[in-house]
């Protein structure tokens, strides 16, 4: 709207003949239609409540972030239609105030908004009964009261009137701060991690050593004692080498790896993972359902650390679930990537516990290490892929994750191709 306009129009109330009204209202009307035109076309949210909350307009943009209807919202309090959002408190404040959230629907983003209260200037009282008395002289009203005759001027509004809401997308920025958060996070885990890998390596280095001489020993025994002695030897060797086998896989998975890449079916790793939990699976009365795309494209994957995320997948879904729970694990594919979505039934997280999920050490589980998570998104992104969850407290979790199979390369552009693209774009 033109600078001016309606301080124009509310100067000139006391001089406008009835005749000249209609002519100001399809004024109004067509500078409204350019604001919105103006409002929709921009990337930021904009929306604009009443003094009592209640939204009186709202753009385009913030209409996408907060998967809105327009005609719906309009007239609602805003906080019905944005739930969580607790608008008494944050417009408490007499002046601007700009906060961060975390939204969850229609997707998950970040969203980083602006309030500012709507003010309105204290003006002089305005006399609107002169074109009034003037068109009755005239003979073109009733001289009766109650017709429209305002016996006195007519004060302007004045003071807060509402607040004007402004949106902003601050996803990909947040991401790839928490990006570099975590990778400082996984270095000081793989730090720790060797740390305490070599002080648990030198005791099982000095038991191995000493299980060997008891062996020799147990060699002078009679056969009874012997056998006996040598059982224990066997079962403490054993156990040693479990010890020796799980820092080993922990060293593994933690630590920074170049994965090394061959073609495989990732069908068959979902398969050899889920075999694995066999004995589990059978003696809490689960229920695996596997709905395996047939035609999948082979991938380049490293074998050993992808079955280690599947498996990583399914024991959180078990452990999760109670006895005859049921996980889904289906796979299909795309026109880049292959997707393997895990499904549980089990109780879900809440938007809290799901907003931490890949905190190193984070974990809902009384005996958990807080590291499956971390462990299973890595080797997604070492692949090139994607990882992401969705859950309802009390309702299970969906766990999908995206690996590419179609290598993304540059695409040269045709001479002059670029300037038609922004030419179409701007007519557009």
């Amino acid at each position: 709207m033109k600078a001016g306009f309606l301080e124009k129009l509310i100067e000139r109330l006391g001089r406008i003949g009835p005749e000249e009204v209609q002519n100001y209202f399809l004024r109004l009307a067509q500078e409204k239609g350019f604001l919105e035109t103006v409002f929709n076309a921009i990337h930021e949210g904009i929306i604009v409540t009443d003094s009592n909350g209640r939204v009186t307009y709202l753009n385009d943009a913030a209409c996408k972030l907060f998967g809105l209807d327009a005609t719906d919202a309009i007239g609602k309090r805003l906080d019905e239609r944005i739930r969580g959002l607790d608008w008494g408190s944050l417009t408490q404040s007499l002046g601007p105030l700009s906060r961060d959230m975390e939204i969850f629907y229609p997707e998950n983003r970040f969203i980083n908004f602006y309030i500012v209260p709507l003010m309105i200037e204290p003006r002089e009282a305005v006399d609107v009964t002169t074109p009034i008395k003037e068109a009755r002289e005239e003979g073109g009203l009733s001289a009766s009261r109650g017709q429209g005759e305002a016996s006195e001027p007519v004060p302007a509004l004045a003071g807060q009137v509402g607040h004007v809401m402004i949106l902003r997308d601050i996803t990909e920025s947040r991401r790839t701060s928490q990006k570099a958060m975590e990778s400082e996070r996984l270095n000081a885990l793989t730090l720790l991690a060797a740390g305490v890998a070599h002080e648990i390596g030198n005791p099982l280095n000095s038991l191995h050593i000493h299980l060997q001489l008891m062996e020799r020993k147990a060699q002078r025994l009679d056969d009874n004692a012997k056998a006996e002695l040598q059982q224990s030897i066997d079962v403490a060797r054993s156990e040693v080498r479990r010890l020796d086998s799980i820092v080993t896989q922990f060293l593994r998975a933690i630590r920074p790896s170049q994965p090394r890449l061959y073609p495989e079916n990732v069908n068959a790793i979902v398969e050899e993972a889920v075999r694995f939990f066999t004995p589990e699976i059978q003696d809490r009365d689960m229920v695996v359902e596997q709905e395996l795309r047939a035609d999948l494209p082979l991938l380049q994957l490293d074998r050993g650390q992808m079955k280690q995320a599947f498996y990583n997948v399914i024991k959180n879904s078990l452990e999760a679930m109670k006895r005859h729970g049921i996980l889904r694990i289906r796979t299909d594919f795309d026109d880049t990537h292959v997707i393997v979505t895990f499904v549980d039934t089990g109780a879900g997280m809440s938007p809290e516990n799901l907003s931490r999920a890949f905190e190193p050490y984070f974990t809902t589980k009384p005996s958990g290490s807080g590291l499956g998570l971390l462990i299973v998104r890595r080797i997604v992104r070492e692949h090139g892929g994607e990882l992401s969850i969705e859950s309802t407290q009390g309702k299970g979790l969906t766990l999908t994750i995206r690996l590419p199979y179609v290598e993304k390369r540059i695409r040269m552009l045709e001479a002059g191709e670029g300037k038609r693209q922004l030419q179409a774009a701007s007519t557009n």
